[in-house]
């Protein structure tokens, strides 16, 4: 069995009012990831995010570009623990 591990990514850039979050939640799941998206006050996007670690480095990698309609600046990541992470994948 897989170990699950756990990531908190800040997403930068033009990633709110393009459906950055929706798109994120559909990757996530597509993973097998659990977690949350939600928008921050300076315009940036935060993900939450647990599951195998080949899921999170993919999600990593999606969230670079994000949605056709997004422009990412920046995509900073740590590690977190696991059991701070929501069940399912909700928006916030």
């Amino acid at each position: 069995m897989t170990a699950r591990a756990a990531a908190f990514f800040r997403v930068t850039g033009r990633v709110q009012g393009v459906g950055f979050r929706v798109s994120t939640a559909h990757k996530a799941r597509t993973l097998g990831l659990e977690g949350s998206a939600r928008n921050c006050a300076d315009g940036s996007v935060e993900v939450l995010a647990a599951g195998s670690r080949e899921a999170l480095d993919q999600l990593g990698e999606w969230l670079q570009h994000g949605p056709p309609s997004a422009v990412v600046a920046r995509v900073e990541s740590r590690p977190m623990e696991a059991a701070e992470v929501p069940a399912g994948f909700a928006l916030r």
